[in-house]
């Protein structure tokens, strides 16, 4: 979205719009459809500005309250484990599986 200007002295404006993966430019014109054309998107763009930033917003206050959440859960997970090697336990490809008898003889 740009005033362009031409040799002659004349300017008229443009819109890029993306069509099937391809930007292509769009005359709009000079005089007063110009200045209109570009008053509506500059609106556009500061709606969607506000938009964004409000989502933004939204997504930190929300990102706030999970927080602690995550941190319990992370807290919990390591006193999980720490019982679990604690009872003879062992992870084998990802999974918990009481250790060998060779390993619990020797533990006891």
């Amino acid at each position: 979205m740009a005033w362009e200007e031409r040799k002659r002295g004349g300017s008229y404006y443009t819109r890029s719009r993306k069509a099937n993966g391809r930007v292509t430019r769009e005359y709009i014109g000079g005089g007063l459809a110009g200045k209109m054309a570009a008053e509506a998107d500059r609106r556009e763009r500061e709606r969607r500005a506000a938009e964004a930033l409000e989502a933004k917003q939204e997504r930190e206050k929300v990102e706030a309250l999970v927080a602690p959440v995550v941190e319990l859960g992370e807290a919990t997970d390591i006193v999980v484990r720490a019982h679990l090697v604690a009872a003879g336990y062992r992870r084998y490809q990802g999974k918990w599986r009481r250790a060998r008898r060779e390993q619990r003889n020797q533990d006891a």
